[in-house]
């Protein structure tokens, strides 16, 4: 097992997808452990100290399970339509699947959401129907823990708020009944809200009556609260950035392109691409890359009659735009996309110019100021 560069622990990866663990699941096992040790008793009348704690545990682990075998109903879709997956990633009392890309239609967003739900309500029901074959006792808790905890699982993201799965499938239905995500994704937020006001309430009414579970009560309405208002706010945030300035044109901010040999002396190339995007191109027609400027530049300075080729940003699918695509799709690729410059062609695959990063952010903060 590894540590990923943002501390988690790698776990295992799955259709290529890794599973990661954040350092926060601990903790978040460790507030369920201490707080469900004291039910057991309860639950299970003679149930020493020792077994209270190991079945807390249990659930915990077990928890920890139905989460992750949630998130990976959501990244199996994705991947079967083609969205791309970065990680999935296991934290405090819940999970995510890091898509790389939006969903580009409602149905998709939709599936997308639904299917980590399915998976959980599946497995509440197959725990359901194995409570009847096994015998009262430890066993039987256990089991029924398994079942409990996928319920809770698949209920709670039922939610219709941001960023609960609920949320997601609001959204998409606003969206495909009105052709508008932004949208979709403002009705959703304002559900996520409405979800972590409704969380502490239940919480201040367990406290208030007196409920034997009002302590595991509250703290998990406290740090469930906390996420679904923050990822509510955060969503609101992603949509803002996502949106399209409505008199902004792509065209405007697109450099002119030209094509030089990649063979071209890298000094040569500098000097032509004042104002211009440069497109190197191989002797077989095929692009070597974008000319990196500042990587030109520190290159000219060593060995000026070095091929530019040298000094090329490699054309990846992902920096290809399309100068027809919606500007709020081109805005999402630029964002999520690692490079700092991208090839704009037209329908017919031809290069039409050279959109910088930096270009397109000023340009938007522009229009969204005034």
């Amino acid at each position: 097992m590894l540590v990923d560069a943002d501390g988690g622990l790698l776990l295992f990866r799955v259709s290529g997808v890794p599973v990661l663990l954040a350092p926060s699941w601990w903790l978040g096992s460790l507030v369920v452990v201490v707080l469900y040790a004291p039910l057991v008793g309860r639950l299970l009348p003679g149930a020493g100290p020792g077994l209270s704690w190991t079945l807390a545990v249990a659930f915990a682990l077990l928890l920890g399970v139905s989460v992750f075998a949630h998130e990976l109903g959501h990244t199996l879709v994705a991947l079967r339509m083609g969205i791309p997956v970065r990680r999935l990633r296991l934290f405090l009392l819940g999970g995510l699947s890091e898509v790389a890309r939006s969903p580009k239609r409602p149905a998709h967003e939709g599936l997308v959401a639904v299917a980590g739900p399915v998976v959980s309500l599946v497995l509440a029901g197959g725990c359901a129907l194995l409570l009847l074959t096994v015998p009262s006792g430890a066993t039987w808790l256990l089991v029924a823990q398994c079942a409990v905890a996928n319920l809770a699982v698949a209920v709670f993201n039922l939610l219709p708020g941001l960023p609960l799965d609920g949320g997601r499938m609001l959204r998409a239905g606003v969206w495909a009944m009105t052709g508008a995500r932004a949208s979709g994704t403002r009705a959703a937020v304002v559900g996520g809200w409405l979800v972590a006001a409704a969380l502490g309430v239940w919480a201040l009414e367990g406290l208030a009556n007196g409920s034997e579970d009002r302590w595991l009560r509250l703290g998990v309405c406290v740090v469930t609260g906390w996420f679904v208002l923050t990822g509510a706010n955060a969503e609101l945030s992603a949509e803002q950035r996502r949106g399209w300035p409505p008199d902004l044109n792509i065209a405007e901010l697109m450099l002119p392109v030209l094509q030089l040999p990649a063979e071209s002396p890298v000094s040569d190339a500098l000097a032509a691409s004042a104002g211009r995007g440069v497109v190197l191109v191989r002797a077989d027609g095929v692009a070597a890359g974008l000319l990196d400027t500042v990587e030109a530049q520190r290159l000219a300075a060593r060995t000026p009659r070095a091929p530019a080729e040298q000094a090329a940003e490699q054309v990846r699918a992902d920096s290809v735009l399309l100068l027809s695509e919606p500007g709020e799709e081109i805005a999402e690729r630029v964002r999520e996309t690692a490079a700092w410059q991208f090839l704009v062609v037209d329908d017919d695959g031809r290069p039409a110019g050279v959109l910088r990063r930096e270009d397109l952010r000023h340009a938007i903060a522009r229009r969204r100021s005034h």
